[in-house]
């Protein structure tokens, strides 16, 4: 029988799983790809680079599960993130993306099932700590859409990170 507490843990396990071990090492790929120049260049004045995307990332994971479930207090600045224009080292970008990360992950690891629910306010809208950790998955997910399409623009290339057959089936790499 599946219990409640089963459901939870799933969820946090996966939010998890996509965060760290999924989205990170593509967004990784990514940057190493990339000069500092091509990390910080923008096509226009009302897009961001992709270094503004990563410091943005930084402030959204901390916001949402760092400092809105884990309690912490909120360093955001989030109009900084787009101001940024660099070149902060993508070394550096990489090293806080990966901090972020891992303090959002011991956060998670700390939920007990019976608080998934709690009410938390973050941003100013009303949350729980379920829809709260499926934002921060869903944002980091679009956000990691928008510097892989930057990257296979610049590089021109298929960064293959879903292998096809002939028949349109995935395969293992």
């Amino acid at each position: 029988m599946v219990t409640e507490a089963d459901v939870a843990a799933v969820f946090l396990e996966h939010a998890q799983w996509r965060l760290t071990k999924d989205y990170l090492p593509k967004i990784v790929r990514c940057i190493e790809m990339l000069s500092e120049e091509e990390i910080w260049a923008r096509p226009n004045e009302c897009s961001n680079s992709i270094g503004n995307i990563l410091l943005h990332l930084c402030g959204n994971v901390r916001q949402w599960i760092v400092h809105g479930i884990g309690r912490e207090r909120d360093l955001r600045n989030r109009s900084e993130e787009f101001a940024e224009r660099g070149p902060i080292p993508k070394d550096v970008l990489l090293d806080r993306l990966e901090t972020v990360l891992h303090e959002a992950d011991s956060v998670l690891e700390n939920v007990r099932y019976e608080r998934i629910l709690d009410g938390r306010t973050i941003q100013g809208f009303d949350e729980t700590v379920l829809t709260a950790v499926f934002h921060v998955v869903e944002h980091f997910a679009q956000h990691l859409g928008q510097v892989i399409y930057i990257t296979k623009a610049v590089k021109n290339i298929d960064l293959n990170f879903f292998p096809m057959d002939d028949r349109g089936r995935r395969t293992v790499k």
